[in-house]
């Protein structure tokens, strides 16, 4: 296996908590309808969009259409989106300035609208440490798709076979290893810890 030199961090769930469900059970106390509404109108694949590039207005303008009796909370997805992201993991966000501070060449690989990510790094300065970041909203390609990948080599002049991508998505981890990459499934930092070691990463 070729030696890691590159490593390459997803964000959300590896870096920074996410849950949409944190100002929705306020704002939707009944779980039955909380469920009932991320299942049908503001689901994964519509939040998806966003990663991709959609604005937030057509994205909303959209669901309205549909479902113009939850209009209001269509609108709250975005306006409370600061309180979707919480806290970071601190143990995980160690690990990884522990590596730049010992001189890996360290990026990040998202998928994450444009806007919110910016409100993201004003909040987290942790994530201005890395040499780069590759945005799924800026670029308008999301991970697990081959494309994104192939970009975040180009971008910041990677080997793939050197490359150690951590996420937290078996999906988005396949998709490295498709597009050549080494790729570890992120579930703790005690266990990213004992990945990087079993790959001879100094941390």
């Amino acid at each position: 296996m070729t030696e890691v030199r590159h490593i390459v961090f997803d964000i959300g769930k590896v870096l920074l908590h996410y849950d949409p469900s944190i100002p929705f059970s306020r704002l939707i106390p009944d779980e039955t309808e909380r469920k009932w509404f991320f299942d049908n109108v503001c689901t994964h694949d519509w939040n998806i969009e966003q990663d991709r590039g959609r604005t937030w207005e057509e994205a909303e303008a959209l669901l309205i259409a549909e479902h113009p009796d939850h209009a209001e909370n269509i609108r709250n997805f975005r306006r409370h989106w600061h309180d979707m992201v919480p806290h970071a993991y601190d143990d995980s966000v160690a690990i990884m300035l522990g590596l730049i501070e010992r001189g890996h060449d360290v990026t990040m690989l998202t998928n994450f609208a444009a806007d919110t990510l910016a409100e993201a790094r004003k909040r987290f300065d942790f994530l201005d440490r890395p040499r780069g970041v590759t945005i799924s909203g800026e670029i308008g390609k999301i991970k697990p798709d081959r494309d994104i990948y192939d970009h975040h080599v180009a971008a910041f002049g990677l080997e793939p076979s050197a490359t150690l991508f951590i996420d937290d998505s078996q999906k988005n981890v396949d998709g490295a290893r498709a597009a050549g990459w080494q790729a570890v499934l992120f579930t703790d930092a005690k266990t990213l810890q004992a990945d990087l070691e079993r790959l001879g990463v100094v941390t």
